[in-house]
């Protein structure tokens, strides 16, 4: 799929939508695998693809999900509120900044340290937003023996440590503004 989102020929709308579909079945096994499929091609695919579902009113409306086919599932609808949660901010904050945090160049020269201060201003609570939503998923050591789980936890580390970096450089970047305004 990573490979498809960089054909031009394919189908990016279509693509999402088949992953919207699935999302919306009722057995959270189907429902995490979509979330963890659109997570990975939103990381690794090709920017079209987060291009579009930022443009998307609504992406995952699972705020209300509850697998009722037994015990566990149940407990994984907790998880899956909290990761379609997560998503959706993730596509919100490309919306609102036109990047994805997690691609940006980082560092002396990268995208947060070299942003403007009116635009630092309304990214940092952006990137603030996204992150609070990832630490939300808060999944303990004993529940990442099961797969799913400890795939989408994988893929949110690596998207924290990436969300930290650009937070570091937001945050480097608006005190060396405040220092210069002080001389």
């Amino acid at each position: 799929l990573i490979q498809a989102t960089q054909e031009s020929n394919v189908n990016i709308p279509q693509m999402a939508d088949t992953l919207f579909e699935r999302a919306g079945n009722a057995s959270w096994i189907v429902v995490f695998k979509a979330l963890v499929t659109t997570h990975h091609l939103m990381v690794h695919g090709n920017e079209r693809f987060i291009q579009f579902l930022a443009s998307r009113n609504t992406l995952f409306n699972l705020s209300n999900f509850l697998d009722k086919t037994g015990s566990h599932g149940y407990d994984m609808s907790t998880f899956i509120r909290r990761y379609s949660r997560y998503l959706n901010e993730k596509a919100f904050a490309y919306r609102q900044m036109a990047f994805d945090f997690g691609r940006v160049k980082k560092g002396a020269d990268g995208v947060m340290r070299t942003m403007s201060t009116d635009k630092l201003l309304k990214g940092m609570p952006t990137l603030q937003s996204q992150i609070d939503a990832l630490l939300e998923f808060d999944v303990h050591p004993k529940d990442l023996i099961n797969g799913v789980i400890n795939a989408a936890f994988l893929l949110l580390f690596k998207d924290l440590i990436k969300l930290y970096a650009c937070y570091n450089d937001g945050i480097i970047n608006l005190l060396g503004k405040g220092f210069l305004s002080l001389l």
